[in-house]
């Protein structure tokens, strides 16, 4: 159990994360993973959008950008299995 001070006041919190079962918590990270690996090559992509509107400048970005998206999609397809709506 966790200790939790809130306005001065202290109250145990027992940890859910510890209390989920090894396996969905194995899931539940890798679904996370999943959602930062594809939010990063969102990013990647805008920034490439960008780039190539004129909004940012552009020393030969988008094309890596979009390259460094397609291998960050690339690897989280191999390596995760996607999860239901968590």
């Amino acid at each position: 159990m966790h200790s939790v001070q809130n306005s001065g006041e202290s109250a145990h919190v027992p940890s859910a994360w510890h209390a989920l079962p090894d396996e969905l918590q194995l899931t539940l990270s890798r679904e996370a993973l999943r959602r930062a690996a594809e939010t990063l090559a969102e990013h990647a992509e805008l920034l490439a959008a960008e780039m190539e509107s004129g909004t940012l400048l552009d020393q030969g970005g988008p094309e890596a950008l979009r390259l460094f998206a397609a291998v960050v999609r690339a690897t989280n397809r191999d390596g995760f299995a996607t999860v239901g709506t968590a």
